[in-house]
């Protein structure tokens, strides 16, 4: 059984996305759409600091792996894109050098994009369930930089942030976030445009709901469990507007969907889900035996649902 023993965040500060106005070539127009529709008004950004920086900054507030580090097997880096580094040089070495995990066996999952954290959290167990050391930990990474124009934003979508979470994985069956279900699809067709033209931008806005649906629906029946059981649902921060016609068509009261952190943080990577999970637990959302939900889409593009209960 795959559960999610502790997760911590670091949310640098925020700024108004209308600093980035210029940069991200916005119209009057366009800023006010992501502003006044998309409840984008800031995002959390830390100029000063890198990748690796940013990483490291969550996982040392992981009270939860002090004196558990020889418990590490493994360390999962979920990224959106490839590193922009040559191996030895990207973030994921420093950071086991820092924490005391030179010892874990040690990868980076990208290939479901954004999705690519949920992905990493399936891997995780997966890799839990045959290790022979029934205490044995994973730890996954996620979150990145926006280093360029290209990854600052998805153009008509959202604004990234740059959040970062560092998550403890267990194969503890009383773990206190047991994974219950988990669906993905990809649809190649998207795979070849990094920035996506405007005819495939229709083709992908028109599957966005579908896709959504149909692998929502696929971890339900996993786990069992029917859409009302669900207490909360812990999404990808895109924007607001794009979840309001997801639960229109689900029949999902938009109440359940944990949209606090949309305005204040932007679209995080591959990390959205899992910094709201530690916010909505602080908040006191989630209380024990809850099933509750955590969505992400990943251009090129690969849909992504897992159901969890507290």
């Amino acid at each position: 059984m795959t559960s999610i023993t502790a997760v911590s965040s670091y949310l640098p500060d925020t700024i108004q996305i209308s600093q980035f106005q210029e940069k991200l070539q916005l119209t009057d127009v366009q800023l006010r759409r992501y502003q006044r529709f998309y409840g984008l008004a800031e995002v959390c950004r830390d100029p000063a600091a890198g990748e690796t920086d940013l990483l490291l900054r969550a996982a040392t507030k992981l009270v939860e792996l002090r004196g558990q580090e020889q418990r590490v097997r493994y360390v999962l880096q979920a990224r959106t894109m490839p590193s922009p580094l040559p191996y030895p040089m990207t973030s994921l070495g420093p950071v086991q050098a820092e924490l005391g995990l030179e010892h874990a066996s040690a990868f980076v999952v990208s290939h479901h994009a954004c999705a690519s954290g949920l992905l990493a959290l399936d891997l995780a167990g997966t890799l839990l369930a045959s290790d022979p050391d029934p205490d044995a930990l994973a730890l996954i990474l996620a979150g990145e930089k926006a280093c360029t124009v290209h990854t600052q934003s998805i153009p008509d979508v959202t604004v990234m942030g740059e959040g970062t979470v560092a998550v403890l994985v267990s194969a503890d069956r009383s773990g206190p976030n047991r994974l219950l279900g988990y669906a993905t699809r990809t649809y190649p067709r998207f795979g070849d445009q990094f920035t996506m033209d405007e005819a495939a931008a229709k083709d992908f806005q028109d599957l966005y709901g579908p896709g959504l649906y149909e692998v929502i629906e696929a971890a339900l029946a996993e786990a069992d469990c029917s859409l009302d059981e669900l207490a909360l649902v812990l999404p990808h921060n895109v924007n607001r507007l794009s979840w309001l016609g997801v639960c229109k068509a689900l029949g999902l009261p938009i109440e359940k969907v944990f949209l606090d952190l949309v305005g204040s943080t932007g679209h995080c990577f591959g990390a959205d889900p899992f910094i709201n999970l530690e916010k909505a637990t602080e908040l006191g959302r989630l209380r024990p035996g809850d099933r509750y939900l955590m969505t992400s889409v990943g251009l090129g593009a690969t849909f992504a649902a897992m159901v969890l209960e507290h």
